[in-house]
């Protein structure tokens, strides 16, 4: 943060499988922009690009990953 304003986050949602932790959904805005990646088993994610502030996405991965949690890792373990 810089004096009250958010000019970087990671939102992480992780799960222990096969002997090691695995990023299930992460938000970010490492490229400059910020967007969610949402993970598979198999390694591959897609990059779904938030069209807002930095703050705006900052309280919507914290809700996202609180309220869904369940749902993103039962989606992983399964491998959609």
């Amino acid at each position: 943060m810089d004096r009250g304003r958010v000019t970087g986050f990671t939102v992480q949602l992780e799960v222990w499988h096969n002997a090691g932790w695995r990023v299930v959904v992460r938000y970010d805005c490492h490229h400059g922009f910020p967007h969610k990646d949402i993970y598979r088993k198999n390694g591959q994610s897609r990059k779904i690009h938030l069209a807002m502030s930095f703050e705006d996405a900052l309280t919507v991965a914290d809700t996202d990953i609180r309220e869904h949690w369940k749902i993103y890792i039962e989606r992983f373990l399964k491998g959609e």
